[in-house]
């Protein structure tokens, strides 16, 4: 069963994370597309809107929240997954379903992806 997002994009530039990423959701039953680049991102949301988002800020052509402000209007539920520390400002002005500050542990993601919400003493907006 693919819980409550059953088609995910992933927008992450390191492809060892998003590989691992990949094969954890897509073994439990969500249809997955990936992408490296915001360029990339935006093509795929453009031809077909995912249940969820999960989104790294620091791609290599332009920011996640490039993609997020070209996306607007689009009511995509996104996970933002990021190595830099991202303010209170950026969470309050995109509204993201959560925020998960690199290293975050695999099953916190999954737990998100699986049930829509962050559980309890996790990183959320």
């Amino acid at each position: 069963m693919a819980g409550k997002y059953h088609r995910v994009l992933i927008v992450e530039d390191d492809a060892t994370l998003r590989g691992l990423i990949s094969r954890n959701l897509s073994a439990r039953g969500h249809e997955i597309t990936e992408a490296e680049t915001a360029a990339d991102a935006l093509k795929l949301l453009e031809a077909r809107a995912p249940d969820l988002l999960l989104l790294d800020i620091n791609l290599p052509d332009q920011s996640g929240w490039h993609v997020l402000r070209q996306i607007d209007g689009k009511e995509i539920p996104t996970v933002i997954i990021s190595a830099v520390r991202v303010s209170q400002a950026r969470l309050s002005e995109f509204k993201p379903l959560a925020y998960l500050p690199k290293p975050f542990p695999l099953e916190a993601l999954l737990r998100i992806v699986e049930n829509g919400h962050t559980p309890e003493g996790e990183a959320e907006p």
